[in-house]
């Protein structure tokens, strides 16, 4: 990808990643030997009907799951060979995630959730709170960063949670379906917002989704199908990752 006459360099590399899972006594191939580089600074989306493997692509570049074979490569850092310590570790250090349920703590909070990723690594709390209430600022939630989680609607959850996901700052932000448990309206406000934080601190933003109403505003498309990519640049002819 190129920035501003420049090559960019991948902040993601995989490299023949295979996932199966077993169903009713049968395996079930949801990626088959893919390949893919995810750019620094861009946004990706990760496109595809429920069940095609999206999701199962985010958790695997997280960390949350495990491939049956294959290499992530995020920055210098193979994360397909740290054990599960050592991926928790990196995930809670280096990724910002955003889920489509939200999934703040509900005994927490607004501005102690945002904090939360910054306090158990050991960062200054006088920091991480300053930099909770910017967040907040930034997302229109700054008189709410006392309120628990239940008093807020969908969409301040969801931009409470994009706070949260960038409070530790991290190299790599990924978001699943962030707008599938939203309405329209919301959903558009939330896509907004959590492009304009991503771009302007310079973040990798990439998001699974099975809604095609987000392509135009993504640098690359990964079309999820039969456990192959078919990566596209936005507007130009499809080329099949295998």
């Amino acid at each position: 990808m190129t920035t501003n006459g420049q090559e960019s360099a991948a902040i993601v590399e995989i490299r023949s990643l295979t996932k199966h899972y077993d169903e009713g006594g049968q395996s079930r191939k949801v990626l088959d030997a893919v390949d893919l580089s995810i750019q620094q600074g861009e946004f990706f989306v990760i496109l595809g009907k429920s069940g095609s493997g999206k999701s199962t692509l985010l958790n695997l570049i997280s960390g949350i799951d495990h491939a049956d074979s294959g290499q992530i490569m995020i920055g210098d850092t193979d994360i397909t060979a740290l054990n599960e310590k050592q991926q928790t570790l990196f995930r809670r250090d280096k990724i910002g995630i955003i889920f489509q349920f939200f999934n703040l703590i509900p005994t927490l909070t607004v501005l102690e959730n945002i904090t939360l990723p910054g306090e158990l690594r050991g960062d200054n709390r006088r920091k991480v709170e300053d930099r909770g209430r910017a967040l907040l600022d930034r997302v229109g939630l700054l008189n709410r960063a006392d309120a628990y989680p239940d008093r807020l609607s969908g969409g301040e959850q969801q931009r409470v949670a994009i706070a949260r996901a960038l409070a530790h700052e991290p190299v790599l932000v990924l978001a699943d379906e962030p707008t599938g448990n939203l309405d329209e309206d919301t959903g558009q406000t939330v896509l907004t917002l959590l492009l304009e934080l991503t771009r302007d601190a310079g973040k990798t933003l990439v998001m699974a989704t099975h809604n095609p109403e987000i392509l135009p505003y993504a640098d690359r498309v990964c079309r999820v199908h039969d456990g192959k990519l078919v990566v596209t640049l936005n507007h130009e002819p499809a080329m099949t990752n295998r």
